[in-house]
């Protein structure tokens, strides 16, 4: 391929078909396995909380390391394609093992999932890290490498819809309870197993060009830390991250207790990711008109207004008003994605301009980790936010009626702490654009 050659659809697809798995991964947990320990399985939510976040905790110190070998294979094979295999092969069954747990103490329970969602996440960051470095290698074009993650964000949304809108219809149709969300893991893991497989077929012509020379984790770090505009660029997005967790694990509670019924689960978040979907081509179109950052930081702050509003609605048990308001939220959220995935590979390519080595499973490994965190984050922060509310756990047999201080702290939890993670996301963004401008040779689409 030329360098004046664009990327044909079908590799384009073939790239971010992936993603349809890694959004599955990435929302169904934070949705579902909360609800899943606390009312199926009649786990204590602070038990729960912890199970949840010790597997993703693993996992931040999990993804550099993975990045770095990422990059020393590609130095060594000029493909990053063996790693994206393993996690291709091996995740798909772990998760099926998630929502399988075997007899009925509460205490056993506790043990299969936190150690199958441990083993889970590990086998994640090994596709995931490689997978999310590729576009920086995939198109010596920048409006390619944008086109690329264009196509991605599309992708994952898909995925994220199919954990948002079709995992707890699942769940209905096998009965709930814990035959309901077997059937689900099984359906879902059947899915998701197709989509990285898919991937990693497709995408084992793209060349990998880290090096000029393999580095060591430690090495890989000292080399990635002189790249400021990359660090504030995360950090915005880590908290972003952890507002949109906390809301992705408060949504059955919203909608079981706030509004009457588990089932709307489903349709808050067609209306999301629905429009989410119809959103990623418009902002893609306006940021090349008016720059990535503006639009990103007029996205986060009308997504932040948009939670907030969400408190009276949800209090009312307006169910139109909370639908509405998810479909705005789902614009919005189509915009935090792209654009923070657009920026990324160019501040990697920035930066082996600026270091004159090439590290994007480095980069990408120090993302992924700061996003595996601000996930697990999410549903611990949410299940503190419900302890602290005097919530109740219950299993599937035996529901209970919450307390008003449980009501409002989910209440609380799903709207106003996200808006003000938001909020506090904007200075960093902004000082992004200051600092790439300043170290950058050229600043990246901002």
């Amino acid at each position: 391929m030329t360098e004046a050659e664009p990327l044909s659809r079908g590799r384009l697809l073939g790239y971010a078909i992936g993603s349809v798995g890694t959004g599955i991964f990435s929302a169904l947990p934070g949705l579902l396995l909360l609800y899943y320990l606390t009312d199926v399985l009649a786990v204590s939510a602070g038990l729960a909380g912890v199970l949840l976040v010790l597997p993703k905790a693993w996992d931040v110190l999990l993804n550099p390391v993975v990045g770095a070998a990422s990059d020393r294979e590609a130095v060594r094979t000029g493909r990053r394609t063996r790693l994206l295999l393993v996690g291709a092969v091996s995740l798909p069954l772990l998760f099926i093992a998630m929502f399988a747990v075997p007899g009925s103490s509460p205490a056993l329970a506790a043990c299969w999932v936190g150690l199958a969602f441990l083993l889970a996440a590990s086998a994640f960051a090994c596709f995931q890290v490689p997978y999310v470095a590729l576009p920086a290698e995939i198109s010596p074009r920048e409006d390619q490498r944008a086109r690329t993650m264009a196509w991605r964000i599309v992708a994952l949304t898909v995925g994220i819809l199919v954990a948002g809108g079709v995992a707890p219809v699942l769940v209905e149709a096998g009965g709930g309870g814990r035959a309901g969300y077997a059937l689900m893991g099984t359906v879902v893991g059947i899915v998701l197993g197709a989509a990285l497989m898919t991937a990693v077929v497709s995408t084992r012509w793209i060349p990998s060009s880290a090096g000029p020379r393999p580095l060591g984790l430690i090495a890989a770090l000292r080399t990635a830390r002189g790249n400021r505009p990359f660090f504030m660029l995360l950090t915005a997005a880590v908290l972003q991250t952890l507002a949109v967790a906390v809301m992705l694990t408060g949504a059955p509670y919203a909608a079981t207790y706030l509004l009457g019924d588990y089932g709307l689960t489903s349709l808050m978040f067609v209306c999301l990711v629905g429009l989410s979907v119809l959103g990623v081509p418009m902002w893609h179109r306006l940021a090349r008109r008016h720059g990535t950052v503006p639009c990103y930081a007029v996205a986060v702050v009308v997504f932040a207004a948009g939670t907030v509003v969400l408190y009276p609605a949800l209090e009312a048990a307006a169910t139109g008003a909370v639908l509405a308001l998810s479909g705005v939220l789902g614009l919005c959220y189509a915009a935090m994605q792209l654009l923070s995935f657009q920026l990324l590979p160019e501040s990697v390519r920035a930066d082996s301009n600026r270091t004159g080595h090439a590290q994007s499973g480095a980069f990408t490994g120090v993302w992924m980790a700061a996003e595996t965190g601000a996930l697990a984050l999410g549903p611990g922060v949410f299940a503190a936010v419900l302890a602290l509310g005097s919530y109740r756990a219950t299993d599937f047999e035996h529901p209970v009626v919450q307390p008003d201080s449980a009501l409002t702290a989910l209440t609380m939890g799903f709207t106003l702490l996200p808006a003000v993670l938001l909020v506090i996301s904007i200075p960093p963004l902004l000082a992004y654009r200051r600092l790439a401008a300043r170290q950058y040779a050229t600043v990246p689409a901002a």
